[in-house]
C-alpha cells in the first residue's frame, strides 16, 4: 500500500527567511507545515506577515536536535517538499557559540535527513547555504571557486551542505544546495548590520536613543539581495533546480556598507552622526564578497527584481512600525 505524503515542510519557519518563504507560498496558494524551535523564534505576529493566522499554515514547535521527535514528526507528516531554513545564521555569534552553531547547522540537518531516510520519504529538499564557504576573492565567484571557510558559521554551513549532498548521492532523495550571498529586508534581526542601523534610526526618530549610529567596517563591499527575491530563488530552484547541484543566489553586483547606510540616513527624519567602534569589527571580515549569478540565471531564469533602494525603504518602514 502506498504511504500518504503531505505537501510542504518549512523548518525555521518563524525566522527571517522562513517567514518570507511562507509569505511566498501563501501568494502561490500553497499550504505548508511550519516548524519553529521551542523557546526560540515563534510564529511572527505582525500585520506585515501575510500568513498571520492563515489556516493553510500549520505551526509545530519542534527541536531538530531531538532525534526521536524529528523521526516521529517526519513519519507522521511524510512531506514531499522540504525547505530547510532552520539553523544558526550569524557569523559574529558563531565565534561565541561554536558548539551550538555546529550542532544546529550540522546535527540538526543530519537528524532531519536521517528521519526522511528511515521513513523512506523521497522528498525534494532545499538546503540554503552561504557564500562564506568560498575562499576570499576580489572577483565574482562561481560555484567552482575554491573553498576556504574562515569562521565557525561558514565551517558549519560547509559541513551542512556536504551532509545534504551525500544524502542525495546515496539516492535517498533530491537535494538542492544554495550558496546564498547577503540578503536583507523587513523582519531581519537587528544583530545584522543594516537591520541594526534601521532599528537605531527608528529609535532615534522616536526619541528613544541619542542621534548616533555605531558602526564597524563600512568599506566592506557585499553582493546584496532583497530577502523576498532570495526566497523566490529558493521557490524556483525547488521547481526547476538539478538535484545534487549547488547554486549561487546573488545579484552579481556589490554595495559598500557605507553606501547602504548612506541610503538609510537619507531617509532619516532627524540628523544622525555615525561613529566607528573597534568592537564592531569582525575577525577575517572579507573586503569584497561578490557572486557570479550565471548558473541560476541560465538554468532556472531567476534574477533579482526588487531594487536595493526599495529594500532599504521597506526595512526602515518595518522598524518604524515596530518601534512605534
Amino acid at each position: 500500500m502506498t504511504k500518504m505524503t503531505h505537501g510542504v515542510l518549512v523548518t525555521g519557519a518563524a525566522g527571517f527567511v522562513g517567514s518570507h518563504l511562507l509569505d511566498l507560498l501563501y501568494q502561490h496558494n500553497e499550504s505548508a507545515v511550519a516548524w519553529c524551535r521551542p523557546h526560540g523564534a515563534q510564529p511572527p505576529q505582525n500585520k506585515q506577515l501575510l500568513t498571520q493566522n492563515n489556516p493553510s499554515i500549520e505551526w509545530k514547535s519542534l527541536d531538530l536536535l531531538n532525534r526521536e521527535a524529528v523521526e516521529h514528526a517526519i513519519a507522521e507528516l511524510r512531506p514531499e517538499i522540504v525547505y530547510h531554513c532552520a539553523g544558526a545564521s550569524h557569523v559574529g555569534q558563531s565565534w561565541k557559540n561554536v558548539h551550538q552553531t555546529l550542532q544546529s547547522n550540522v546535527q540538526g540537518t543530519h537528524n532531519l535527513l536521517e528521519a526522511l531516510r528511515k521513513s523512506d520519504v523521497r522528498a525534494r529538499i532545499l538546503i540554503p547555504g552561504t557564500a562564506l564557504v568560498y575562499q576570499q576573492s576580489q572577483k565574482a565567484m562561481t560555484e567552482e571557486h575554491p573553498l576556504k571557510p574562515l569562521d565557525p558559521y561558514a565551517v558549519s554551513k560547509l559541513a551542512q551542505e556536504q551532509v545534504g549532498l551525500r544524502f542525495a548521492n546515496e539516492g535517498n532523495g533530491s537535494v538542492i544546495v544554495t550558496r546564498s550571498f547577503n540578503h536583507i529586508g523587513p523582519r531581519q534581526a537587528p544583530v545584522f548590520a543594516l537591520s541594526g542601523f534601521a532599528r537605531r534610526i527608528a529609535e532615534i526618530e522616536a526619541g528613544q536613543a541619542e542621534p548616533i549610529i555605531f558602526a564597524g567596517n563600512l568599506s566592506a563591499k557585499r553582493d546584496v539581495t532583497d530577502v523576498r527575491d532570495t526566497v523566490r530563488a529558493y521557490y524556483v530552484l525547488m521547481q526547476q533546480g538539478v538535484t545534487g547541484r549547488i547554486y549561487n543566489v546573488c545579484s552579481g553586483n556589490t554595495w559598500s556598507i557605507k553606501k547602504l547606510l548612506d541610503h538609510l540616513l537619507e531617509k532619516a527624519r532627524v540628523p544622525i552622526t555615525v561613529k566607528i567602534k573597534g568592537d564592531r569589527l569582525r575577525p577575517n571580515d572579507a573586503a569584497v564578497l561578490l557572486g557570479n549569478p550565471n548558473r541560476i540565471r541560465n538554468e532556472v531564469g531567476w534574477k533579482p527584481e526588487i531594487s536595493i533602494k526599495n529594500t532599504i525603504h521597506d526595512l526602515l518602514t518595518y522598524w518604524r512600525g515596530v518601534i512605534s
